[in-house]
């Protein structure tokens, strides 16, 4: 019995590192739509990803089965990051965009502020002038 707990537990650790990836890959989303590039920058940027989750992936085998390849792991990381994108994936980019436009705003106000303090300045100094 001690061996199914921790194939259940293996099993349960590669869904959660799917999960991970996923909303790893949902941040390169929210960062693809703040900052717009070229198709190279987003190949280079999705070879970046993917080296990072084979990397991962791999670290799972490791830590996990002594990186000897068992495929239910395989298919775990993958099953995690499908279950995250079905039903978890929206919610999270409906957040991260929430936070970026906030940030936004605040970005917005401060250079709002910054430019009509240097129009204040500037009325003060042409009057002081005359």
């Amino acid at each position: 019995m001690d061996g199914l707990l921790r194939e259940v537990q293996i099993t349960l650790s590669s869904l959660l590192v799917g999960a991970w990836l996923m909303m790893c890959y949902d941040v390169l989303r929210i960062f693809r739509i703040l900052i717009r590039h070229g198709s190279f920058w987003v190949g280079a940027e999705d070879f970046i990803y993917w080296l990072y989750a084979g990397i991962t992936t791999f670290l799972l085998l490791y830590q996990e089965n002594d990186g000897s390849l068992r495929w239910y792991i395989i298919a775990g990381t993958f099953a995690g990051m499908v279950i995250y994108d079905r039903f978890f994936s929206r919610i999270y980019l409906k957040l991260l965009k929430k936070l970026v436009e906030w940030i936004r705003m605040k970005l917005h106000k401060i250079r709002f502020r910054n430019e009509e303090g240097s129009e204040i300045n500037k009325t003060v100094t042409s009057t002081e002038k005359r």
